[in-house]
């Protein structure tokens, strides 16, 4: 089937309205993540462009089907990015097609430096969106102190489409830095790498990154902790570092542009799985837990992220979805299915209120159930 692509905003609102089936909606397609949709496949790609860029305000507002390299092209021009660094999944998911910026914000996608700046709906001003009814909506502002509708333009970064099919956002940026220090160690175990990454985090020096490969480029478990700021500033806060982590090993310390770029870029995309066979999971857990839930999964091969508080898991093909939600329920947290066979579902269980929330959210916005249905998470089976 051909994709519907609207080109205005308008002509999207009159299909929404005019249908009478679901609709399947992408932006560039590069992350088909969730329960496959069967309705009519919908592209927000026609609606691109940037409408307003301001760099001495630090706010930009596009279009939702630019694309991301559009985006950080133009903000480049100016020494500036997107400080959340949203990951590419096309490496990891095997897609293709080109990110846009309506897709970064409706699955709220976010890199490592999320730790130390926020999250992509962080960064989300104010959107505008077409919703079930086929009703336009404009939520927030342009600027950053302008707060008005905060939380609805915090409801619908992470949505996924389903309460409404963004057509602009407003997004606040930032300046680039000056340099990149990267503290690499090789060698430690899981164990070790968490505690010194939270050793780092829980120092006074501003880390902006903290990740463990149990595989790094030659193979060998590396440890990676990422300061950023003025050069002078950076060796002080680095040699500083050093001193706090002495206990864990010996950490190098790598200013080098390109070769700190390739190690966080390689991090944010989840690059040691890239063309792996494996099932991809990816778990949110509390930092302290995750070597020891990762050490309770068979056959089980990790990257750890957010100072250990975000865990991408290669498993075998096949497991069970259920072990890997049954592990981590005994420390907390949760389980989304990126890449992989379906069995234990793609998100994890709601508990029952929260689930009835969601569907009052969806029944308010998309009544008809036209976008993106059996796309979230279900609610948990009650236990006694």
């Amino acid at each position: 089937m051909k994709d519907l692509r609207p080109e205005t905003e308008a002509e999207l609102a009159e299909i929404v309205r005019d249908t009478g089936e679901p609709l399947r909606i992408r932006g560039g397609g590069t992350r088909p993540i969730g329960v496959p949709v069967n309705g009519a496949p919908l592209t927000t790609a026609g609606l691109s462009g940037i409408d307003l860029y301001e760099p001495g305000a630090l706010t930009m507002v596009a279009r939702a089907g630019t694309p991301l390299a559009e985006i950080e092209v133009a903000l480049a021009a100016e020494g500036q990015r997107l400080a959340f660094e949203p990951m590419d999944h096309r490496g990891l998911l095997g897609s293709e097609g080109e990110p846009t910026i309506g897709g970064v914000f409706a699955a709220n996608v976010s890199g490592p430096r999320r730790i130390q700046c926020g999250a992509a709906r962080d960064f989300l001003l104010g959107v505008r969106f077409v919703d079930g009814r086929g009703e336009v909506i404009r939520n927030g502002g342009r600027v950053m102190k302008n707060v008005t509708g905060y939380d609805l333009v915090k409801l619908m970064a992470g949505s996924y489409g389903t309460l409404g099919i963004l057509t602009e956002v407003a997004l606040k940026v930032l300046p680039k830095t000056q340099v990149t220090g990267s503290l690499n160690c090789e060698g430690l175990s899981d164990e070790q790498a968490i505690a010194a990454l939270c050793r780092a985090l829980g120092s006074p020096y501003e880390v902006t990154g903290a990740a463990h490969m149990q595989a790094g480029p030659d193979g060998t478990p590396r440890t990676v902790i990422r300061i950023e700021g003025t050069e002078a500033s950076v060796a002080y806060r680095a040699g500083e570092l050093r001193k706090v982590l002495a206990a864990f090993g010996e950490f190098s310390i790598d200013t080098d542009p390109d070769s700190t770029k390739a190690t966080w870029g390689a991090i944010r995309d989840v690059q040691p799985f890239h063309g792996t066979d494996g099932d991809i999971w990816r778990l949110s857990v509390k930092p302290t837990d995750a070597p020891g839930l990762v050490a309770r999964i068979d056959g089980a091969e990790a990257l750890y992220d957010w100072g250990g508080g975000l865990i991408w898991l290669c498993v075998p093909k096949g497991t069970a979805g259920q072990d890997i939600r049954t592990a981590i329920a005994k420390t907390g947290g949760h389980a989304t299915l990126i890449r992989g066979t379906r069995g234990g579902g793609v998100f994890q269980p709601l508990s029952p209120p929260v689930a009835a929330l969601q569907d009052g959210l969806r029944k308010r916005f998309d009544p008809k159930g036209l976008l993106n249905p059996g796309l979230m998470a279900p609610a948990a089976e009650a236990t006694e």
